[in-house]
């Protein structure tokens, strides 16, 4: 990104009131995030948030034998560190970088101070929340009920909302490991996507080429999703 950042790169900090963005600024520096770097582990305490500004963070459970699903996705549109505020200090997921770029860090505590204010930070961290939950709670059922095809699609999706441009750096390997299926599993549903004229694919680039044909192959769980945050965030100060 080499336009000049401001805090309005980020949709939460964009929609805060000046007073309250005035608090916070000396507070906020900007740090770049690598991909696959781990911002958090399960149940280790948490120092900063992040508000992503074209980087992507994928929330992951992974199990006991290391197996991973992804159970939300976090872009500018958000922050990564909800248990801060939600009383819960620590949380079960792991929170890596899935598309690398840059983010604004706050402290755990300048965050904290401004959520006891019970002021406007307070009831949009609380609708964002609701929005994250409502994405969780759709993950799980588009996991168990819809194919990898549809999945594909949703996860696709998700992810060109929260970046610059129609092209994400990912390899089928990474995909297969945030769906939490085989990896041949992927490359059939890619495969497929590709010969449709969908996108395009070589080496670990993906080139989205068609995103209304891509809508319709994905099932009604990234609709419910979209629809959900447009009526919890205020988009309308999106720039």
């Amino acid at each position: 990104m080499t336009e000049r950042l401001t805090h309005d790169h980020n949709h939460l900090l964009a929609a805060l009131p000046d007073d309250v963005k005035k608090r916070l600024s000396p507070h906020i520096d900007t740090v770049p995030l690598s991909l696959g770097q781990i911002i958090h582990t399960s149940g280790s305490a948490l120092n900063h948030v992040y508000f992503p500004i074209d980087a992507i963070v994928s929330l992951l459970y992974v199990t006991e034998n290391g197996a991973s699903a992804e159970i939300a996705v976090v872009g500018n549109e958000g922050l990564v560190g909800i248990a801060v505020f939600m009383g819960g200090e620590s949380t079960t997921s792991r929170a890596i970088v899935q598309s690398a770029g840059l983010a604004f860090r706050l402290p755990v505590d300048q965050l904290k101070d401004e959520f006891n204010r019970h002021g406007e930070m307070l009831h949009l961290l609380l609708r964002y929340t609701q929005s994250l939950i409502t994405q969780m709670a759709q993950t799980a059922v588009c996991n168990r009920h819809h194919s990898i095809n549809q999945q594909l699609c949703r996860w696709l999706l998700l992810s060109l909302d929260r970046l610059p441009s129609n092209q994400l750096d990912m390899t089928q390997e990474l995909i297969a490991n945030m769906l939490g299926v085989r990896r041949e599993g992927v490359t059939e549903a890619a495969g497929k996507l590709h010969k449709l004229g969908i996108i395009e694919y070589r080496r670990g680039h993906i080139t989205v080429l068609d995103r209304p044909r891509l809508e319709e192959r994905s099932c009604e769980c990234y609709a419910v999703v979209k629809k959900e945050s447009d009526r919890l965030m205020p988009y309308s100060l999106i720039i």
